[in-house]
């Protein structure tokens, strides 16, 4: 059984930061991308950043010189840090990586940006 769990996510002032934390089990992580995405209320979810099994990343331009995801395999652990803050990335961060052709979700972490 496939499980992707969050944490890190909270309550932060404008220009602060958070790092994200998304275990997962019941994969090889290490063979598989891993991506982070956020929901705000009343949008679609939009994709924020990936990382491949090789290191490569990818960011959405809204994020990119702010956030960092990176990946511990021994840990079967993928990251977010996020730095300077904004109150437009107020959203439920969500963890996804497809394996086998099948889309995997977490549960979610809410982080909220506001003075």
């Amino acid at each position: 059984q496939v499980q992707l769990v969050e944490s890190g996510g909270g309550l932060v002032q404008p220009g602060g930061s958070l790092r994200l934390s998304c275990v997962s089990s019941g994969i090889i992580f290490s063979i598989y991308s891993m991506g982070w995405y956020r929901q705000a209320p009343g949008k679609q979810r939009e994709l924020v950043a990936t990382i491949t099994q090789f290191g490569s990343t990818y960011y959405a331009d809204s994020v990119k010189g702010r956030f960092t995801i990176s990946r511990d395999n021994a840990k079967n652990t993928v990251y977010l840090q996020m730095n300077s803050l904004k109150p437009e990335d107020t959203a439920v961060y969500y963890c996804n990586t497809n394996a086998q052709g099948t889309n995997y979700w977490g549960q979610g972490t809410q982080v909220t940006v506001s003075s």
